[in-house]
């Protein structure tokens, strides 16, 4: 029951301390309001659900579930302001200011967005294109004897290779990084789609074709309405590790030459030592990260009702 209480006292605590407690003379940002309006509305949300709950049982028995972690997140937050503006025992250049992080999504939202959109349109041509052509790859490896026994040996041999080892030829091979980029994150999204794809209809009963072939069903209406559906679990678990290995080679690909993008913003403010920007390209990029496997999960419960709860996230 008390429980409900620990992230508002976690925020008036932290609230009370940055506000009470004077910066170290040390610190050159002077006073920035951007924490203080955080804590603020923080504390106004978890004094909200506290409201909400003692109404609503269920929203009452997620928050209480969730507060612990959230009061802990909260008091690290002011352990972090204390050590890096209150007493500054960390270096400022490297460890900067929540305010100061705070600051560049204030005054540079907009470039944010800009390159979180130049990621995602790269992101996302490279995850269809891999992720297609994974799934064709696996139909031909699971299904076909002939397909396996001509690509097999290519998929063991090429697959385990990291896709950024790829980045000299990349270069060299196609006309503009851009391009080898896209060639990059689909290659890291094609080799456990293919694996897993062949896998799962490999695992198809035998049985399922069997009473296939004798109601008259063709091959094409045994692979597309009951191999692929069947393999299903296995596919989106496929392109679960490449939407993982393709924000590996996001980043990875950015940073050697892609114009805009998060991963090209945070090299490029590393360069600059501005580690403020650094951490605010971090927190973009965990949010919008985790946004899409959230949303991709969704989706998995969507079409996958009874694998719901198996991978959890």
């Amino acid at each position: 029951m008390y429980a409900k209480f620990i992230p508002a006292a976690s925020a008036a605590l932290t609230l009370i301390i940055h506000a009470g407690v004077p910066n170290s003379a040390k610190y050159m940002h002077g006073k920035l309001p951007y924490l203080k309006i955080l804590l603020l509305v923080i504390l106004a949300a978890t004094v909200i659900s506290i409201i909400l709950s003692r109404f609503n049982p269920q929203f009452g028995e997620k928050y209480a579930y969730k507060s612990r972690f959230v009061g802990a997140a909260l008091l690290f937050v002011c352990l972090y302001n204390v050590i890096t503006v209150k007493l500054m025992l960390l270096p400022a250049i490297y460890f900067p200011a929540i305010d100061v992080i705070l600051r560049v999504f204030v005054e540079e939202w907009a470039f944010l967005l800009k390159c979180l959109a130049y990621s995602f349109r790269l992101l996302l041509i490279g995850f269809v294109l891999g992720a297609s052509t994974g799934i064709a790859t696996g139909i031909m490896v699971g299904w076909s004897k002939q397909w396996s026994y001509w690509i097999h040996p290519l998929i063991r041999l090429i697959g385990p290779i990291p896709s950024t080892a790829w980045i000299p030829i990349a270069l060299v091979s196609f006309a503009n990084s851009f391009q080898a980029s896209i060639f990059l994150i689909a290659l890291a999204v094609w080799f456990p789609t293919t694996v897993l794809t062949s896998s799962g209809i490999y695992n198809v009963k035998n049985a399922y074709f069997e009473v296939a072939s004798t109601l008259g069903a063709n091959s094409f209406q045994k692979i597309f309405k009951i191999a692929l559906p069947d393999a299903m679990p296995s596919i989106f678990v496929g392109i679960f590790n490449g939407t993982c290995a393709s924000f590996l080679t996001l980043m990875t690909a950015e940073m050697m030459g892609v114009k805009f993008g998060i991963g090209w913003y945070i090299n490029w403010q590393r360069e600059m030592m501005s580690y403020a920007n650094v951490y605010a390209g971090l927190i973009t990029i965990a949010v919008s990260f985790s946004f899409i496997i959230t949303v991709m999960f969704k989706v998995r419960d969507k079409t996958l009702g009874w694998q719901k709860g198996i991978i959890k996230w």
